[in-house]
C-alpha cells in the first residue's frame, strides 16, 4: 500500500510503498476514503523539516533539552548517533480520516466488515490506504453523513474539547483567537450551544467565513472594530471566555485575551502559541486559564487508545470516542457544517505536490482532503475512474399532435400580441425597450403580483392592460406569446401553465431549478403538443460573437474553449442570495454561459465537472462534448471589479477566437480579423434574440434554438450542482 511520510532530517515528503498492516484484536483495518490535511499541526511539522539544523533546535527547545539530558547520561557519540538515526528516518503524517472496515480484529463486535468510520490518531489514522485503529479511536458514521464531512471528525473532536474545557453557558459571549481550521470549527460549536461569537485573524477571508458560519463579528487583532463588538455584546464587561486557537510566536494572542476578557473569566489554549503570560493583566482579572488536550479524556493514555479499556460515562461523560460520535453527530444533524470549509480536494497520489502548495503558500486553504481511488466510502463523490460517476439524464423531448393539429404551424395574424408576467429590472431594461420599438408587436397585458409594478410598466411602455390576475391572461385567446420574467422559482411552474395555455412561451433563465422541475415542463410539451419554448440564452444572438464565429470559420478537430465569468458580489439584501428558494446564483444564471459554449462548439455536453473552494461562490466548471471538445467556465465573484466581466478564448485547428466582454472580438489564425476598436456598447443579443422569437412566433416557424438544446443546457447547468455535491464528474446521459 501507499503512505505520506516525511524525512523529518532533510525534510523530503514522499509517497511511499509500504506494507500492510495487520489487523491486531482490539481493532479494525480501515481504507481510506479521505483523510484531512490538518493545516496547522502538519504545515508545522513540515516547516520544522525544511529548517536548518539549529532552526529545528530552536523551534523544539523541549526536544533540546531531552537531547542534552541524554549527553549527560549516554555521552556525546551514542547521543548524536541516536539523534541523527531519529531524524534521519521517514515519520508519518495524518491524524483524522474516514474510510471502510476491511478487516474485523478479535473483540470487536459494534462495526462490521463494510461499514463505514470516522477514526483519529497520529499514529492510526495516517494518510495511508490502510490503517489499523484501536476501538476507541473510531466512531461508525452516521447514515447519510458524506465520507468527505465525516474526515473531520479528529479536528472536530478537538475543537469540541476546547469549548467542553471553556464551559460555556447559553447567553455567552466569547472570543475565538485564530481562524484557522479548528478556530472556525470552535465558532460554529459555540454557535451551536447559544453562545454569541466574536472572532479575530488577520485574514479577512477567514474572518468572512467565520461571519457565514455563524460569528456575530470578526475582525482583524489590531482593528479597533474587534474591541468595540465585544463592548457592544457584553455591555462593556468583556468576554465570558476566550479560545486560543492560533499559532505562532507572537504574545499577541494571550494578550488580547487578557484586555478583552471579563472579571474571571477563562482562557482556552486549544493552538500551540506562545504564552508569556502578562503577570498584572491575569492577576488583576484573576483569570483562569485552562489546557485543551488534544481530543479529549483518554488522550496519551495507553490503556485507553491502544487497550480500548472505556472510562466507565458515570464519571467521565466526554471521552476521545465520545466525543468523535457527538461531532460526527453535529454534523450529520446540520449543527456544524464542514462543507464551508474545504478549500481543496486532492488525489491521494498528488499529496507531495499538495504539501509543497501548501507550504509554497500557493494554495491558500483553512482544510484540505486527500481522495483515496477506487473507495467504496466515496463512490458517490470521488469521480476516481474505478467507480461509476453519477448519471444526469438529459431528458427526451416528445410532442404529441394534440388532436392532430400541430401548434407549430398557428401564427399570428396581424401583429403579435405579447403578455408579459413579472416586470422588475431585467424585464423593464433589458427586454421590453426592445420589444415597445419593434414594429409587428403589440404589448397587451402586464401581469405582476403587485398592482403598481403593473402600473409602471403599463405607463412606461405602452401595454394596453396591467392587471394581477394571470389566470385571465392565459385563458385570453387573443394573446399569442407570454415572456415569463419572474424570480427563478416559479419559472418552470410559469412555463408550464402557459403552454397548457396554448402559447408561445419566452421564459428568462432558468428554464428550472430542479430535474423535477425540469422533467415537469418537458411533460407539459408532450400532453400539450405544444413545444413554442424559447430560454433567454441572448449570448448566440450576440452580433459580435457571432461574426467571430463566421470569422472563424468550421473545425475539423477538437476544440479548447476558456470561458471567464468575473460576475462579482452580490449586493446585500439581492434575492439572488435566497438559495433555499431561488436556487443557487449560478443555477439561476449559469446557463448562460453553458449556452454560448455549447454553442459555438456546435453541440451539447456530455459530462460536467464541477469544484468550489470554500469560504465564496467561485465555480471551475468542465464540459466535455462528444468530439472530444472541452470548455472551462471559470465563474468567480472575487474578482476585480475593473475588469471586464466576460472574455472567452476558442482554441482549434491552429485558430483562435477572441471576446473580450462583448466590445472587442478577433480572430488568429492565417487570416487575422480584429473588430473595430472604437469604443461601443456591449450587445449581448437580447435584440437579435427578440426579433427571431416574433418572428417564430408570427411565421410559426422554428424557434430560435431547438427545444433540445435548451434541455441539454438546463440539464448541465442543474448537473453543476450534483457535481459540487458529490465532488465527481457528472454523466449527461442522452434521452431514452
Amino acid at each position: 500500500m501507499k503512505q505520506v511520510v516525511q524525512n523529518y532530517k532533510s525534510g523530503e515528503l514522499a509517497v511511499l510503498d509500504v506494507p500492510v498492516p495487520g489487523c491486531k484484536p482490539g481493532g479494525v483495518l480501515v481504507r481510506s476514503a479521505y483523510s484531512l490535511i490538518s493545516t496547522g499541526t502538519e504545515l508545522m511539522k513540515v516547516s520544522e523539516a525544511g529548517m536548518s539544523m539549529l532552526g529545528k533546535a530552536r523551534s523544539r527547545p523541549d526536544q533540546v533539552a531531552k537531547v542534552m539530558q541524554s549527553v549527560a547520561t549516554n555521552g556525546l557519540p551514542a547521543t548524536y548517533r541516536k539523534v541523527m538515526g531519529k531524524l534521519d528516518s521517514y515519520t508519518p503524517l495524518g491524524y483524522s480520516l474516514c474510510g471502510v472496515v476491511e478487516q474485523v480484529g478479535a473483540g470487536i463486535d459494534d462495526v462490521a466488515v463494510g461499514d463505514l468510520v470516522a477514526c483519529a490518531g497520529n499514529e492510526h489514522a495516517l494518510h495511508a490506504e490502510l490503517n489499523w485503529v484501536p476501538k476507541n479511536l473510531y466512531a461508525p458514521v452516521p447514515d447519510g453523513l458524506a465520507a468527505r464531512h465525516a474526515a473531520f471528525g479528529t479536528v472536530g473532536s478537538i475543537a469540541m474539547q476546547g469549548v467542553r474545557r471553556g464551559e460555556p453557558q447559553l447567553g455567552d459571549v466569547a472570543l475565538v483567537i485564530g481562524l484557522g481550521l479548528i478556530g472556525q470549527l470552535v465558532v460554529q460549536l459555540l454557535t451551536a450551544s447559544g453562545v454569541r461569537v466574536v472572532g479575530v485573524d488577520p485574514d479577512p477571508a477567514r474572518c468572512d467565513l467565520a461571519e457565514r458560519l455563524g460569528a456575530a463579528a470578526c475582525g482583524d487583532p489590531a482593528a479597533a472594530g474587534v474591541e468595540a463588538a465585544v463592548a457592544e455584546l457584553t455591555g462593556g464587561h468583556g468576554v465570558d471566555q476566550v479560545y486560543l486557537a492560533a499559532g505562532g510566536g507572537s504574545n499577541e494572542p494571550v494578550e488580547l485575551a487578557a484586555k478583552l476578557c471579563r472579571d474571571r473569566g477563562r482562557v482556552v489554549d486549544i493552538g500551540k502559541c506562545r504564552l508569556d503570560l502578562p503577570w498584572n493583566a491575569y492577576y488583576e482579572k484573576e483569570l483562569d486559564v485552562r489546557f485543551s488536550r488534544s481530543y479529549g479524556p483518554g488522550r496519551y493514555d495507553p490503556e485507553y487508545e491502544l487497550e480500548g479499556r472505556d472510562y466507565p460515562i458515570g464519571y467521565v461523560r466526554w471521552t476521545e470516542r465520545r466525543n468523535l460520535a457527538c461531532f460526527l453527530d453535529l454534523v450529520a444533524r446540520g449543527s456544524v457544517d464542514v462543507e464551508p470549509l474545504v478549500s481543496h480536494i486532492a488525489d491521494f497520489d498528488d499529496a507531495v505536490e499538495t504539501y509543497r502548495r501548501l507550504k509554497d503558500g500557493e494554495l491558500k486553504a483553512v482544510a484540505v482532503l486527500f481522495r483515496y481511488p477506487g473507495h467504496p466510502g466515496q463512490a458517490a463523490e470521488s469521480g476516481s475512474p474505478e467507480v461509476a460517476a453519477p448519471t444526469v439524464t438529459v431528458p427526451a423531448v416528445n410532442v404529441r399532435s394534440n388532436g392532430g393539429v400541430s401548434l407549430r404551424a398557428r401564427s399570428a395574424a396581424g401583429p403579435v400580441r405579447v403578455a408579459f408576467v413579472g416586470a422588475g429590472n431585467y424585464a423593464t431594461s433589458m427586454l421590453l425597450p426592445h420589444l415597445a420599438e419593434r414594429d409587428g408587436v403589440s404589448l397587451s397585458t402586464v401581469v405582476t403580483t403587485t398592482a403598481l409594478s403593473a402600473a409602471n410598466a403599463k405607463r412606461k411602455f405602452g401595454f394596453a392592460e396591467a392587471t394581477t390576475d394571470l389566470d385571465a391572461v392565459l385563458g385570453d385567446k387573443s394573446i399569442d406569446a407570454v415572456f415569463v420574467v419572474t424570480r427563478h422559482s416559479s419559472h418552470a411552474e410559469l412555463t408550464r401553465k402557459a403552454l397548457l395555455a396554448g402559447k408561445a412561451v419566452f421564459v428568462e433563465k432558468p428554464l428550472a431549478l430542479t430535474e423535477d422541475e425540469l422533467a415537469g415542463v418537458l411533460a407539459t410539451v408532450e400532453e400539450s403538443g405544444n413545444d413554442r419554448l424559447q430560454v433567454g440564452f441572448n449570448r448566440r444572438f450576440a452580433p459580435l460573437l457571432r461574426e467571430a464565429k463566421n470569422r472563424f470559420g468550421a473545425r475539423t478537430g477538437p476544440a479548447s474553449l476558456r470561458y471567464l465569468v468575473n460576475a462579482g458580489r452580490l449586493q446585500h439584501g439581492s434575492w439572488y442570495l435566497q438559495q433555499g428558494s431561488e436556487g443557487s446564483r449560478f443555477a439561476g444564471e449559469g446557463g448562460h454561459f453553458i449556452d454560448t459554449a455549447s454553442w459555438l462548439l456546435g453541440a451539447d455536453p456530455v459530462s460536467v465537472y464541477a469544484v468550489a473552494p470554500a469560504g465564496n461562490e467561485d465555480l471551475q466548471i468542465v464540459l466535455r462534448y462528444p468530439d472530444g471538445s472541452t470548455a472551462t467556465i471559470s465563474y468567480v465573484t472575487t474578482g476585480a471589479p475593473s475588469f471586464p466581466k466576460e472574455t472567452l478564448d476558442l482554441v482549434a485547428d491552429g485558430r483562435v477566437l477572441k471576446l473580450d466582454d462583448f466590445v472587442r472580438a478577433s480572430v488568429h489564425g492565417p487570416k487575422r480579423w480584429v473588430s473595430s476598436r472604437l469604443p461601443k456598447a456591449r450587445d449581448k443579443g437580447q435584440n437579435a434574440e427578440l426579433a427571431a422569437f416574433v418572428k417564430a412566433v408570427r411565421t410559426g416557424g422554428p424557434m430560435p434554438v431547438p427545444l433540445q438544446s435548451l434541455v441539454a443546457t438546463t440539464a448541465a447547468t442543474l448537473a453543476v450542482q450534483t457535481g459540487l455535491a458529490g465532488g465527481a464528474p457528472v454523466t449527461l446521459a442522452g434521452p431514452r
